[in-house]
């Protein structure tokens, strides 16, 4: 499929709303897939961390 102009690109033949919609729906999904595990492994350590620190202290 070719396009005339980049705003005809956009459009994709009126359903550009879906189109780009739908991509960015996958792409935030991806990126909370990608983040979420790091979050939480940052999470983990500093908690971990927090707790030696307590223990060595007693």
């Amino acid at each position: 499929m070719s396009f005339a102009s980049f705003s005809d690109f956009l459009a994709m033949g009126h359903h550009g709303l879906y189109v780009w919609t739908a991509y960015g729906i996958c792409l935030a999904v991806l990126a909370l897939n990608v983040g979420a595990p790091i979050l939480a492994r940052k999470r983990y350590l500093q908690q971990e961390a927090r707790r030696l620190r307590r223990e060595t202290e007693k």
